[in-house]
């Protein structure tokens, strides 16, 4: 790598960053792990120059890698801990549960396709993210072989929080969920589950595929 290179990299990072912290990704702890995990080796073919902007980007299995703006958002919403195991609904390209690698203990992703699964399983081992277990599975019912999650995300819209993965959340546990059909516009709300019930915050408006129940084709 040349030193231009190296300075335009540098730049561009500055400028990602930024774009971060002004769609109000500000978590300190957020900005450094998504500093840290660079998108560009989630997202292949046709759209890889575009990795440092902030836009969905359509990925395989008909897909979307979400902006890093909500990624970041999303993981400040959960509130993280270092002790944290979470459960991931929806692993997509992986970028989302990279970024939660550096943030918790121990990271279950989920997703129906098992293309997408075993392509974001030989990124992580190429970063050498080891604390991430993906699993082709049908993430709408969560894995109740590992519960209860300190953390749930869900990264598809629901028209409700899921039952079954609200289920799987530890008293104090946190779920972030996108909530709205599938062809409006959805708000992400923020579940926490205390010892009288479940609080629920709408937090901003979003957009993503919905939640599909059963495995994808290739599964």
């Amino acid at each position: 790598m040349t030193g231009n290179d190296a300075s335009s990299d540098a730049e561009r990072k500055m400028q990602f960053l930024f774009a971060l912290r002004s769609k109000g990704v500000t978590d300190t702890s957020v900005l450094t792990a998504m500093e840290r995990i660079d998108r560009a080796p989630f997202i292949r073919g046709y759209f890889a120059d575009r990795a440092y902007e902030d836009m969905p980007l359509p990925i395989a299995c008909g897909q979307t890698i979400s902006q890093p703006s909500v990624v970041g958002l999303m993981t400040q919403a959960l509130r993280l801990s270092p002790r944290d195991k979470v459960l991931e609904v929806g692993t997509g390209s992986g970028y989302q549960a990279a970024i939660l690698s550096q943030l918790a203990r121990r990271v279950y992703t989920v997703d129906r396709h098992k293309r997408l699964v075993r392509e974001a399983g030989a990124i992580f081992r190429q970063l050498d993210l080891t604390n991430i277990t993906a699993v082709t599975a049908d993430g709408s019912f969560g894995l109740p072989d590992q519960a209860p999650f300190d953390r749930i995300l869900v990264t598809a819209a629901a028209e409700d929080p899921p039952g079954p993965l609200l289920a799987q959340l530890k008293i104090g546990g946190i779920m972030v969920v996108p909530v709205g059909q599938s062809d409006t516009v959805q708000s992400l709300i923020r579940v926490t589950r205390g010892e009288g019930g479940l609080d629920y915050e709408e937090l901003r408006p979003v957009r993503f595929v919905p939640l599909v129940e059963g495995l994808g084709r290739d599964g």
